[in-house]
């Protein structure tokens, strides 16, 4: 499944749009409690536990949106955004969200193109 965060794909043609597709993970707060714990680890102000944390959150919000997208017949999302939240401190919300549709390939014309001699 195609995804991108443009509203086109250059070398395909929406056909149909299906409407919008949601994936999201919420992690509890054993996140917030590891995460809190890893900060004594970070150096320069970064925490590669929590960005690690954030990126697999990323990741399933996305798996789960084109699972969902699949389902009504889509092969494609497009206009993909990705929001975070936190919750009453003590949860994460990852979202990610676009529009489920279902693309073709544009044909190729070749009317101009000349044999090398």
């Amino acid at each position: 499944m195609i995804v991108t965060t443009t509203p086109t794909i250059a070398t395909h043609e929406i056909i149909e749009y299906l409407g919008p597709a949601f994936g999201e993970t919420v992690w509890g707060a054993n996140f917030i409690r590891d995460f809190a714990a890893s900060i004594t680890d970070a150096v320069g102000g970064r925490s590669s536990t929590y960005e690690d944390v954030l990126q697999r959150g990323r990741a399933e919000a996305i798996s789960e949106m084109t699972q969902r997208a699949e389902r009504i017949g889509a092969n494609a999302v497009v206009d993909l955004d990705v929001k975070y939240e936190s919750l009453n401190g003590t949860l994460l919300l990852v979202c990610a969200l676009g529009t489920a549709v279902r693309l073709r390939p544009k044909e190729l014309h070749c009317d101009n193109i000349q044999p090398k001699s």
